[in-house]
């Protein structure tokens, strides 16, 4: 198998994050169950860190609040990984208020994060749906992103 990171953070929402009533198994438990479903080790570990510092990073800018309308220019690595595609939808989110300016900067810095040279459009709006799905107060947008990864259609209108 060829998975990534993405592979496991989506095998882990779509068992565990996106049903909250069901308690997840342990640490251990969880990890000897990714490398059942196929997922190399490596990739798993890079998958819990990622997590836990989109958890960090959540705690920091709750800490931070505050409201900006600002335009979002993106470093040469940005755009580097992130197409004029990516960056659209991205862009389409924002005007929508599916995210708000700390929202799209934790969903770069959680794409950055990524060993990925190049994220896909899909790769993005998973990343969204991760970053949505435990922001206080983001339950709509969450629910937004999630009939767009699900059941949307694979464009939007710019």
């Amino acid at each position: 198998m060829n998975e990534n990171v993405i592979d496991v953070l989506i095998y882990l929402y779509e068992n565990y994050l996106d049903n909250p009533e069901d308690a997840a198994p342990d640490h251990i438990m969880l990890q000897e169950e990714l490398m059942q479903a196929g997922f190399p080790n490596p990739e798993i570990q890079k998958a819990f860190q990622w997590l836990d510092e989109l958890t960090e990073r959540q705690i920091v800018q709750r800490e931070q609040a505050r409201v900006s309308h600002s335009f979002r220019v993106y470093t040469e690595d940005e755009r580097q990984r992130l197409d004029a595609d990516a960056q659209g939808l991205l862009l389409f989110l924002e005007q929508n208020g599916i995210l708000d300016a700390r929202s799209r900067e934790l969903v770069l810095d959680r794409a950055m994060a990524l060993d990925s040279d190049a994220l896909s459009v899909e790769d993005v709006k998973w990343i969204v749906l991760l970053v949505l799905i435990n922001q206080p107060g983001s339950e709509s947008a969450h629910a937004l992103m999630a009939d767009l990864v699900f059941d949307g259609p694979s464009s939007y209108i710019h």
